[in-house]
């Protein structure tokens, strides 16, 4: 699949151009699976920090030549899912809303975000006061933020992200335990589309999802199971897992790219493409 060397280099098909975007990152030096708190995670398969670490990087070297700016913060030891960037934070105009984690095992997280936003030019930083874990649970569609519950998410934090972005926000409840955060089970594509796994949902989520996006993108099970929704778009390059051939043969139907990416060895921890990334707006 090919890949523009640079922005100046993107490409339009149809109405799809891709836009350059901003990220934030975390090298996976400390990565390791020393517990279990989604059904992914066991500690008694092996695990390789190396070989996370070249995924990660072979990630990075794709949205570097797609011609996005990447931050970095930096790893914490002792905190081996600080790879997952995506649920660090909530950033939209310029606001950070910073998540609250409901495992033990990550709750100093939040600490090195807030200290990282606070580095930096946001018009306003502060940490979630209900359980909230950024965009793992909140995709922002371009006119609304969905907003997962159900495993990780207090239904509490929705009514909170309303307030603090003042912006519309649709609740979403997940039942199937293999996809517990949101961008596990959605992603959003761009110019009001998206992609999903109908059955990581509930039936009053999945109407609600039909009614709004009614020609969006199905993922059969076999993509979901690969953690194919777990993928970030540009507006034409839509950057997943390789395994997921279905997703990737519809999006080029519609007129997207598919770049399939490696990640094998931190979906061991239950994570992918998006869950690596977190998008800085604003």
């Amino acid at each position: 699949m090919k890949v523009p060397h640079t922005q100046s280099e993107q490409t339009t098909l149809g109405h799809r151009t891709a836009s350059p975007r901003r990220y934030l990152m975390c090298r996976p030096m400390y990565f390791d699976v020393t517990y279990s708190i989604n059904p992914w995670m066991d500690p008694d398969r092996p695990t390789s920090t190396d070989n996370g670490l070249a995924q990660w990087k072979g990630l990075f070297d794709t949205f570097v030549e797609l011609g996005h700016d990447i931050q970095l913060i930096e790893p914490v030891p002792g905190l081996p899912d600080m790879v997952f960037a995506a649920n660090g934070a909530i950033v939209i105009d310029g606001k950070v809303l910073v998540a609250r984690f409901r495992h033990d095992q990550r709750k100093d997280e939040s600490a090195a975000y807030l200290e990282w936003f606070g580095r930096g030019d946001w018009s306003a930083v502060q940490q979630a006061e209900y359980i909230n874990e950024g965009e793992g649970d909140f995709l922002w569609t371009g006119r609304e933020i969905l907003a997962g519950t159900g495993f990780r998410s207090d239904p509490r934090a929705h009514d909170e992200v309303r307030e603090f972005f003042g912006r519309p926000v649709i609740g979403l409840t997940l039942v199937d335990p293999r996809f517990y955060h949101l961008d596990t089970a959605l992603s959003v594509l761009g110019d009001g589309e998206i992609m999903y796994n109908p059955a990581a949902f509930s039936p009053e989520s999945r109407a609600v999802l039909a009614e709004r996006f009614p020609a969006a993108i199905l993922a059969d099970p076999a993509d979901a199971a690969v953690f194919g929704l777990n993928a970030l778009s540009d507006g034409h390059n839509v950057v997943l897992p390789r395994a997921a051939t279905g997703l990737a043969a519809q999006l080029r139907e519609r007129g997207y790219n598919p770049i399939g990416a490696d990640l094998t060895e931190l979906l061991k921890a239950g994570g992918s493409v998006k869950c690596c990334t977190l998008e800085l707006r604003g």
